[in-house]
């Protein structure tokens, strides 16, 4: 469990871990790439790159969830110079949701203004089948949790905002437009959706899915909301991909398993590390 929770805490941590990355890494990254369960392997397409264990960093939170290996990756891509967050935290691992987010601060700090961010999900839209890829038009914060935002808060968040100014897309509509063209022009099938984010650990029951069902959801996950709505603070330009891994709870027969998620995000890696790449390359349209 992590105590820390003054924004001076979080602040210094913030400060210390960005001094010890521009002495270790030569190049700063315009974009950051965040990983989900299974596809820590797209870090693999990058060159030129440079490893940093999460262990190493002040203020970096450790994930306990198998699949998520707690580092950056700093390299290059598409002629992009990138970052891999390579492992993330959950709520339900104990930290508190500025904790979870320090990785978004920390690589916009050091520079990057993009942000794509992947994830594996449960199948809610019937129509998903495992292995498909959607790509995040919104999301539904079932979680009821955040960053924070306003005056007083933590000064990593933009001057003086307030909830009108951070009303609109948190994910970039005409990068998401391109990133579908790109995906269309390679051949690999990909659908629009919202995701849900819910607290976990555990799944979610048949009850709650038919809720997120008509609540508008067409996924269902643990992660990557409070990743966007940080993102989104600092003013980053975000496009969301998630892997659908197995229809949510209630809608397939037998039980969902961890080991599949895994299996699944294999067997969709080389269309997904595709994908990403393209995605990369069309950020500037």
């Amino acid at each position: 469990m992590y105590t820390k929770s003054s924004p001076e805490a979080y602040d210094q941590d913030l400060s210390m871990a960005v001094d010890m990355l521009r002495e270790r890494v030569a190049r700063a990254p315009e974009m950051a790439l965040i990983l989900g369960s299974g596809l820590g392997g797209l870090a693999e397409a990058a060159s030129n790159t440079t490893v940093v264990n999460g262990g190493d960093i002040p203020g970096y939170p450790a994930s306990t969830v198998e699949g998520h290996e707690g580092r950056l990756i700093f390299g290059m891509l598409e002629d992009t110079s990138v970052v891999f967050v390579q492992g993330r935290v959950h709520l339900y691992e104990g930290y508190p949701v500025q904790t979870l987010t320090m990785p978004v601060r920390l690589v916009h700090a050091l520079g990057a203004e993009q942000m794509v961010v992947t994830n594996s999900a449960g199948g809610i839209n019937r129509t998903f089948q495992p292995g498909t890829l959607m790509l995040i038009t919104g999301h539904l914060n079932v979680a009821f949790a955040s960053p924070g935002v306003g005056a007083g808060v933590a000064p990593w968040h933009r001057a003086n905002a307030d909830a009108e100014e951070l009303e609109g897309d948190y994910y970039d509509a005409a990068w998401t437009d391109r990133a579908e063209r790109a995906a269309l022009d390679l051949g690999v099938d990909v659908r629009r959706g919202v995701y849900a984010w819910m607290l976990g650990p555990n799944y979610e029951t048949p009850a709650e899915i038919r809720a997120l069902d008509r609540m508008g959801a067409d996924a269902v996950g643990m992660s990557t909301v409070p990743e966007v709505l940080q993102a989104q603070m600092l003013g980053m330009q975000v496009v969301g991909l998630s892997t659908i891994t197995n229809p949510a709870a209630g809608l397939a027969a037998g039980e969902l398993d961890h080991d599949d998620v895994l299996d699944v995000g294999q067997r969709v890696r080389g269309d997904l590390m595709t994908l990403v790449r393209r995605i990369v390359r069309v950020a500037e349209g």
